[in-house]
């Protein structure tokens, strides 16, 4: 949940930051570098800043709400049928490709600004994962760092061998879920009521995806290079961590194990907005911020209830 808002939070203040200096940070897979030296230290501050003003948010709306105790480790690989762990490994390959751009905007090389970029994204994710160590609501919990590193990983390796992003993780969350009358106080205790607070805390709504253009799976086509091909994973009707049972606001437990969780899997058309060819700085930056969504389009759905499903606009 938090990781969905930490990377927003960082690339926002990153985003405002760089207009504070006048700069278009950001810059897609092809797009050379600066060579001002200056820039470097320009991309350094950019750096800072974001990181500095999304995690004092974080600290505001996430741990000022739990008391502070002392470290403490914790297992939660069980928990909301693996999409947290999706929710970090999406984090973590995202703010290492925005952070890369800006390190190879700054006039580092392709090569050291992937480098960089994997180094600035373990950093502050690390930074996260030791607050969530001495909070009395998480703990420190080595699969999440896992997942930091895979979705770290999976971004590198794939510029040290391709020099482009063949797969790329992104994410869909447009729509609330309609809980209805019998369970929305559930979901106001878990996600809030707010329409932004669903969004980004309901892991309900929440679908991950790996993304390939299909110029990459067949390369004597004539397809357009943006139009790509996706699979998705989500989870619904999570009311707990691990099971569909609670304490209740009078202190008695509440069991609804008769709404069954099940798990989502979907294929889908896409569309990679870095491949759009453009010369504007400006439209390139935007395009490969909201690169890392997935837009909404036709999907087909097979659940774990064996449910199979045609969606002609799918938003979550």
């Amino acid at each position: 949940m938090r990781r969905f808002a930490s990377f927003c939070c960082f690339a926002v203040c990153l985003f405002l930051s760089a207009r504070l200096y006048g700069q278009e940070p950001f810059s897609t897979d092809s797009t050379p570098a600066l060579k001002k030296p200056e820039t470097v230290y320009s991309a350094l501050a950019l750096h800072g800043v974001a990181a500095t003003g999304s995690l004092l948010s974080l600290n505001r709306s996430w741990y000022a709400e739990y008391p502070r105790q002392s470290f403490r480790f914790t297992n939660d690989w069980n928990d909301w049928n693996k999409m947290d762990k999706l929710g970090h490994l999406w984090t973590a390959y995202s703010l290492t490709r925005l952070s890369s751009a800006t390190w190879h905007w700054g006039g580092l090389s392709r090569e050291k600004a992937d480098v960089a970029g994997a180094i600035s994204a373990l950093g502050y994710q690390s930074l996260i994962e030791v607050a969530d160590g001495f909070s009395s609501h998480w703990g420190f919990s080595w699969s999440d760092f896992a997942a930091n590193m895979v979705g770290i990983n999976l971004y590198l390796s794939q510029q040290l061998l391709w020099k482009n992003q063949r797969i790329q993780v992104k994410v869909m969350a447009y729509k609330p879920y309609p809980y209805g009358s019998e369970l929305s106080a559930r979901a106001e205790e878990l996600f809030g009521n707010r329409r932004i607070d669903r969004l980004l805390n309901d892991y309900n709504i929440q679908t991950y995806w790996l993304s390939t253009s299909l110029n990459t799976l067949f390369p004597e086509n004539r397809l357009p290079p943006w139009l790509g091909i996706s699979v998705g994973y989500g989870s619904r009707l999570m009311l707990g961590r691990t099971v569909n049972q609670w304490v209740g606001g009078t202190g008695h437990e509440i069991d609804r194990s008769d709404i069954g969780r099940y798990r989502r899997f979907f294929l889908s058309p896409d569309i990679d907005l870095t491949r759009i060819k453009t010369k504007n700085r400006l439209l390139r930056s935007v395009f490969l911020f909201l690169n890392t969504f997935k837009m909404p389009a036709p999907a087909l759905e097979i659940s774990s209830n064996g449910k199979i499903q045609w969606h002609f606009l799918l938003l979550n």
